[in-house]
């Protein structure tokens, strides 16, 4: 599958300096501890890095490879810097850099997850977060208005955005029916209406340049990037084992009905629904997680989100908090070992979330090396993108409902919380503020009323 001989693209770059493998995995590493922003902020990081300041790769090149993850299940950031490793240095640069992208985030997480666990109780920790909460609502409900706004340009997606709305808050139906039926929609509409589902998820291709770069727009496919199907064969015997012996020996060990072994079914089948990015597989999360399985509470799933807000890496590091707390709280081995639980749990909450995120880049860079023709199949991601823009309206109202009303419609309307949801909502709508000076402001506008009321 790889071999110990320098890459093609291991060569001089445009300033004169070889790129080695232990200089993208310092830039990875770098890039680990500062992708904060989400998706766009780190897909904006990136661009800056590599296409504008260190041309290790054309913006051609960068908005084709961008173009492909965009259409795939999971973190499109994460598979973004896993492809462009790959692209430089082979299978051991992509795993490098996909894998320094998310491994500080787990690393934070779990300590924050323990510290929320151990201190959560705390009146100034607890202050934080009465502040926090609201303002989780007001950005899922941006989250939703930013992608119907870029999803949302026709009659027939807006039916399709309000059928999957219907679908999860009266039907109850669960997220992976709707994403199949969605994307059963999108195919169909593209052969049949496709002026109607032509608007695609991807980015365009672009004329602007910033000099030449190392992998240019001329530079020809690497030996390593050219479909050969003994190799795709390889990498999926490699993916099956890595899936199969995890969480065989998790059966083996625990049962199938266990917590762990539930875990990490759960996050394998949230791997492969992540379409439209974190925003999208939340719903699906919430639904098993707290309504399914009862592994945390709606009010620690929204405080789950707004530590994954906070840290670095993709937000669907999420499901590292759930994983923690679904272990730690029910204490699957026993008391004494509580955090231990978490961390194992949290882990493999991160392993069989980005486990398919690896393989899809290794077993289909190739083909997408192949051609760096604008790509043709975005009907489905487009009616699935539709379709999500319903499903995080519903996630915000569910928030929004635990927020405002703590003890249901029956108990107190909670009028400080609604008034920092609606600054919350006034700086991101109104002022473009980013999220974590959001979060930041209304954690100490919770503190502040959490101190008057105590």
């Amino acid at each position: 599958m790889t071999d110990s001989n320098p890459s093609p693209l291991e060569q001089a770059s445009p300033s004169g300096e070889s790129v080695s493998l232990y200089q993208a995995f310092l830039f990875w590493l770098k890039l680990g501890f500062i992708s904060f922003g989400g998706p766009a902020g780190q897909i904006s990081i990136m661009h800056q890095e590599l296409v504008e300041r260190r041309r290790w790769i054309s913006e051609r090149r960068f908005l084709h490879a961008l173009n492909y993850c965009m259409l795939l299940p999971g973190p499109e950031a994460q598979q973004l810097a896993t492809y462009i490793g790959w692209l430089m240095h082979r299978t051991w640069g992509g795993v490098i850099a996909g894998v320094l992208f998310v491994l500080p985030s787990l690393f934070i997480l779990i300590a924050l997850s323990w510290a929320y666990i151990a201190y959560g109780d705390v009146p100034v920790v607890a202050g934080l977060f009465y502040g926090i909460k609201p303002a989780v609502a007001a950005i899922v409900v941006q989250a939703a208005h930013r992608i119907g706004s870029r999803a949302l340009k026709n009659e027939c997606l807006w039916a399709v955005a309000a059928a999957s709305f219907v679908a999860i808050f009266a039907l109850n139906l669960p997220f992976p029916l709707i994403v199949l039926g969605a994307a059963v929609i999108g195919f169909f509409g593209g052969r049949y209406a496709p002026q109607k589902f032509a608007v695609g998820g991807g980015h365009g291709a672009t004329q602007q340049s910033f000099g030449p770069a190392l992998i240019d727009d001329d530079t020809p496919a690497p030996e390593h990037a050219r479909f050969r199907w003994p190799r795709l064969i390889v990498l999926a015997a490699i993916g099956v084992t890595l899936w199969t012996v995890p969480i065989g020996l998790l059966t083996v060990l625990f049962g199938w009905e266990s917590t762990l072994t539930q875990m990490a079914w759960f996050f394998t089948k949230a791997a492969l629904l992540t379409f439209g990015g974190a925003y999208a597989v939340l719903p699906y999360v919430y639904q098993g997680a707290v309504g399914h399985f009862g592994w945390l509470t709606p009010a620690q799933m929204i405080d789950g989100l707004a530590l994954g807000e906070t840290t670095p890496g993709p937000l669907i590091m999420v499901v590292a908090f759930v994983g923690f707390v679904g272990a730690y709280v029910h204490q699957v081995f026993g008391a004494d070992q509580a955090f231990l639980a978490g961390a194992v749990a949290a882990s493999l909450a991160t392993w069989f979330t980005f486990l398919p995120s690896f393989l899809f880049i290794l077993a289909g860079g190739p083909l997408v090396e192949s051609t760096h023709n604008e790509l043709k199949f975005t009907a489905p991601l487009t009616a699935i993108t539709a379709a999500v823009v319903g499903v995080i309206l519903n996630l915000a109202l569910f928030f929004g409902y635990h927020v405002l009303w703590p003890q249901g419609f029956s108990g107190y309307f909670d009028w400080p919380s609604a008034l920092i949801a609606l600054g919350a909502a006034v700086a991101l709508f109104r002022y473009k503020r980013g999220v974590i000076p959001v979060l930041v402001g209304c954690a100490l506008a919770g503190l502040a009323v959490h101190l008057l009321q105590g």
